[in-house]
């Protein structure tokens, strides 16, 4: 598939958001906080008419034989929205991430270097079935003084149409303009977006495998996301195992389409056993399917798993098992088919625990609780435009500290290098209060 040149429309469009958020990013804290506010007030006001258009979408969603996975997704009733419009406020209650002062050093008299975190600019955000993904990106966006162009997938089209006006809306009624939001509607328009470099300064995708890989092969903008949600919970030798069986349960079927649901259950020998015992009847009843090898099957898992199912996001009831003869064929397994998303071990043994949470290499790694809680909203970040499994920050469930770099400014009263190459001057390196 070829990546379109941007049309004229396009660029102007995206040109408009780019002005919007210079401005934007001169805006006082106060001033994008009540815009975040607005925003929330907006969208509490539409909400029937966002309900109903959602409606619209899961009715096409249905006749057109949409993934299961990805209806569950695309559903926003008013519970749901309301926990979204919830997520904004906190949004606007967060610290300004703006203006921080991050160094302050005098590199000799009168001449004084600092650090401060600025905007980055422009977000180009594509997402699929998950409409309430444009109000987080979009609170969060203008918190940090960012403006963002958004594309959603065909399915959730009505739905994230009824979501803009009200933000716009909102944000007409405060001192940022409406042209810091954008939405694109066209497939053409979305794939062009990854050719605005210089107007555009992150994409941040939100959806399959087959969509991030695309982007991330197809353009020079930097990219922020993840492809795969391959996490794993292990149940050590050493265990709670109604404690674990609990966490095994939330972290599989709590909401089984997100991509911190767990897809591989590692089972130690010692605890396989007893464990299964007390987990079949619970998963059968909550309608999970179990693929497992061997051994888990030789205790009751009843259907097979090859080496495909252990490298596969299911986004449904189905859950890979693995008996594992010790904590270091866990930790092989984990490196071999995981994600570097979120892990999680389940065990009372401490020495056990420290050797399991140094040694995975993912964003996320968790001691005897549910991998469901790698979440922007749960980490108190008010909302998260995404998860980023890359080793470099922003890594994790990627708020407003994600949205920000720095800029470095240098005051002086005619400093020259010439005077410190020649030995006339001499640096201080003195660091001052922040």
């Amino acid at each position: 598939m070829s990546v379109p040149d941007p049309s004229p429309e396009l660029l102007q469009r995206a040109a408009g958001v780019r002005t919007a958020a210079m401005a934007l990013g001169r805006c006082s804290d106060e001033q994008r906080r009540q815009a975040v506010l607005a925003m929330a007030d907006a969208l509490e006001r539409h909400a029937a008419q966002i309900v109903a258009a959602n409606q619209e979408d899961l009715q096409a969603a249905a006749a057109d034989g949409l993934a299961v996975a990805l209806v569950a997704r695309l559903k926003l009733d008013a519970s749901k929205l309301a926990a979204a419009i919830t997520g904004v406020r906190q949004v606007a209650d967060l610290p300004d991430p703006l203006g921080v002062r991050q160094l302050h050093r005098e590199l000799d008299q009168g001449l004084v270097l600092e650090r401060f975190s600025v905007p980055l600019g422009v977000l180009g955000v594509i997402f699929e079935a998950r409409p309430d993904a444009v109000m987080q990106i979009a609170s969060l966006a203008i918190r940090s003084g960012n403006g963002a162009i958004l594309k959603g997938g065909r399915e959730a089209s009505r739905s994230c149409v009824a979501i803009l006006a009200a933000l716009q809306q909102g944000l007409a009624a405060s001192a940022v303009s409406p042209d810091a939001l954008a939405l694109l509607t066209s497939r053409e328009e979305s794939l062009a977006l990854l050719k605005l470099d210089g107007l555009v300064d992150l994409i941040i995708p939100r959806g399959s495998n087959a969509l991030v890989r695309f982007i991330q092969d197809n353009t020079r903008i930097p990219v922020l996301g993840h492809a795969d949600g391959v996490c794993h919970l292990y149940v050590d030798r050493d265990v709670n195992l109604e404690q674990a069986l609990r966490i095994a349960l939330d972290a599989k079927t709590q909401y089984p389409a997100a991509c911190n649901a767990i897809e591989t259950l590692l089972l130690h020998q010692d605890a396989a056993a007893a464990f299964l015992t007390l987990a079949l009847p619970a998963f059968e009843r909550a309608g999970v399917t179990l693929r497992g090898d061997a051994a888990s099957q030789a205790l009751g898992v009843l259907e097979a798993a090859d080496d495909e199912d252990w490298r596969t996001e299911f986004s449904d009831l189905l859950l890979s098992v693995r008996v594992v003869p010790d904590l270091q064929e866990a930790l092989e397994h984990i490196r071999r088919y995981g994600s570097r998303h979120t892990d999680a071990i389940c065990t009372t043994n401490d020495s056990t625990a420290e050797t399991f949470l140094r040694s995975v290499d993912s964003a996320g790694v968790y001691r005897n609780c549910s991998t469901r809680f790698a979440d922007g909203f749960r980490y108190g970040f008010g909302a998260e435009v995404g998860i980023s499994t890359q080793t470099l920050p922003p890594r994790g469930p990627v708020g407003l500290e994600g949205l920000v770099t720095y800029r470095y400014q240098l005051c002086g009263d005619g400093h020259i290098a010439a005077d410190y190459a020649s030995g006339l001057r001499s640096f201080t390196h003195r660091d001052l209060p922040l």
